[in-house]
C-alpha cells in the first residue's frame, strides 16, 4: 500500500469502528505502531476502560486528551450565538470533529507519525470534516481511511471480525445502532431507524440515554432562569457557573423534561438523504434562551440578516469547513451583534415543550410607552399617515406607470381595429 508506514496515530472512540482498525491497519499496514487518541468531548461513560482497551486491541499507548472546555468555549458558543442550525439539527456532531481532529494532528507531528486514520465511513460527512481540519494543521501527512479501502460492507461484518480477532467490544447486535455522544448531545442513526417509516422507540428503555419521552416526563413544569453577558451565559437559576457547567445541568433538567428530540430526514453532504434522532437537551434550551434575548437585543435589520447568515454558517459547520477564511469572518460579525447580549430569560420546561415565561435586558430595544395600546405615550398614531405615503410611494409610482402603459395599449389597439367606445 505505497511507502512504508511504521506509526500510525489513529482516531480512537473504543466503538466497534475504531476498535476493528487497529487489528486490521496491523494486518495490512504490515505492523505498524498503533497510538491511538481519544479527545474527550464529553462523551460520560464512554471513557472507562479505554486505555485496557486499546492496548489489548493492539495499540502501543493511549492519549486522552481532555477538550470538554475548549470545545464548549471555542465551538459550541459561538455556534450557538451565532444561531446555527443544519436543517433544524444543532451540529453536535459536526463541530466536535474540527477539535479532535486538531488535536490529533498536533500528537501526530509529535510522535512523528508517518500518517493519521480515521474511521469515517466513506458515506458520511465525518470523513470530510477529519481530513479537512488534518490539511489545515498537517497538509503533509497521509490519511488513511479504512472504510474506503477494506472488504468489510456492514456492520455486522465488522462484528465478524472483531469476534474473529478477540477484539473486544461494548455492543451486541441486536443495539447496533451507530451513535455519537459528546456533552452536547448523542445521535442515533443504523436498524430501525434507517426506515423513515419506523417510529423511533423513544419509550423503550435504554434507548434514550440523555433523557425520557415527553410521555415519561412529569406532570408539573420545571423552571429556569438563564443569565447572558454577552452572548455568553454566565448563571443557571441565579447561581453563577461556566457555560460548560450550564449545558451540563440544563441537560439534566431538559432530559428529565424530555426536551431536545429531534427526528430528522437530513441532506448529507456527500449527496445522499440520511435519517438520524438527535438528543440535545441542554444544547435546545440554550438555543432557545438565547432566541429569546436577542428578540429585545438585536433591531430588525441586523436580526434579519443574522437570521440569513445563520444558514450559510450552519452549512460550513456541517460540511467541515471550521478553519476556512468565511466562517471566521461570519463569527467576527456575531462578535457584533452580541456585545448589546445580555440580560435573563425565564422559560418553562414542560413535556417536550420550552414555554417563554419572561425578558430582561438592560440594552433592551423595546419601550413600553412606544408599543402601548392604551391612550398616550410617546408614539403619535397621525405620524403615521405622512409615513405611509412615503413608504407606499414606490407602488403609487408603479401604479402611476402601469396605468399610462395600459391606456396606451388601449388607444392602439382602438387605432387599428378603428373601435369607439
Amino acid at each position: 500500500m505505497g511507502k512504508k508506514i511504521k506509526k500510525v496515530v489513529l482516531a480512537y472512540s473504543g466503538g466497534l469502528d475504531t476498535s476493528v482498525i487497529i487489528p486490521w491497519l496491523k494486518e495490512n499496514y504490515d505492523d505498524p505502531e498503533i497510538i491511538a487518541v481519544c479527545g474527550n468531548v464529553g462523551q460520560t461513560g464512554e471513557l472507562d476502560g479505554l486505555d485496557k482497551r486499546a492496548k489489548k486491541t493492539g495499540a502501543s499507548k493511549l492519549y486522552i486528551e481532555d477538550l470538554q472546555d475548549e470545545f464548549v468555549n471555542e465551538y459550541v458558543i459561538p455556534t450557538m450565538q451565532a444561531g446555527a442550525d443544519y436543517e433544524g439539527y444543532l451540529l453536535g456532531t459536526s463541530f466536535a470533529r474540527p477539535i479532535i481532529a486538531k488535536r490529533i494532528a498536533e500528537i501526530a507531528k509529535k510522535e512523528k507519525a508517518d500518517a493519521i486514520c480515521h474511521g469515517c465511513t466513506g458515506k458520511g460527512n465525518d470523513q470530510v470534516r477529519f481530513e479537512l481540519a488534518i490539511m489545515h494543521f498537517a497538509p503533509e501527512m497521509k490519511i488513511i481511511a479504512p472504510w474506503r479501502e477494506w472488504d468489510l460492507k456492514s456492520r455486522d461484518e465488522e462484528i465478524d471480525y472483531a469476534e474473529a480477532h478477540h477484539v473486544p467490544l461494548k455492543i451486541s447486535r441486536e443495539t447496533n445502532y451507530s451513535k455519537d455522544k459528546n456533552l452536547w448531545h448523542l445521535s442515533h442513526e443504523g436498524l430501525d431507524m434507517e426506515d423513515p417509516g419506523n417510529e423511533p422507540q423513544y419509550e423503550k428503555k435504554g434507548f434514550l440515554e440523555m433523557g425520557v419521552s415527553p410521555l415519561q416526563a412529569p406532570d408539573k413544569p420545571t423552571y429556569v432562569e438563564l443569565e447572558f453577558v454577552k452572548g455568553i451565559p454566565v448563571s443557571i437559576n441565579g447561581k453563577k457557573a461556566t457555560p460548560r457547567q450550564i449545558i451540563e445541568k440544563l441537560n439534566v433538567l431538559g432530559g428529565k423534561n424530555g426536551i431536545g428530540l429531534f427526528d430528522v430526514v437530513e441532506n448529507r453532504l456527500v449527496g445522499m438523504k440520511s435519517r438520524g434522532l438527535y438528543e440535545t437537551p441542554g444544547g435546545t434550551i440554550l438555543y432557545r434562551a438565547h432566541e429569546v434575548l436577542e428578540t429585545l437585543t438585536l433591531d430588525k435589520l441586523t436580526a434579519h440578516k443574522k437570521r440569513e447568515l445563520a444558514i450559510t454558517f450552519a452549512d460550513l459547520v456541517y460540511n467541515g469547513q471550521w478553519f476556512s477564511q468565511l466562517r471566521k469572518a461570519l463569527s467576527a460579525f456575531v462578535a457584533e451583534t452580541q456585545k448589546t447580549c445580555t440580560g435573563k430569560v425565564r422559560l418553562k420546561l414542560y413535556k417536550g415543550n420550552i414555554i417563554n415565561a419572561g425578558v430582561w435586558s438592560p440594552y433592551s430595544l423595546y419601550n413600553e410607552e412606544i408599543a402601548t395600546f392604551d391612550a398616550g405615550g410617546d408614539y403619535q398614531q397621525a405620524d403615521a399617515t405622512g409615513f405611509i405615503r412615503l413608504f407606499g410611494l414606490p407602488t403609487l409610482v408603479q401604479t402611476a406607470v402601469e396605468q399610462r402603459a395600459n391606456a396606451g395599449r388601449k388607444a392602439k389597439v382602438k387605432k387599428h381595429t378603428g373601435k369607439r367606445d
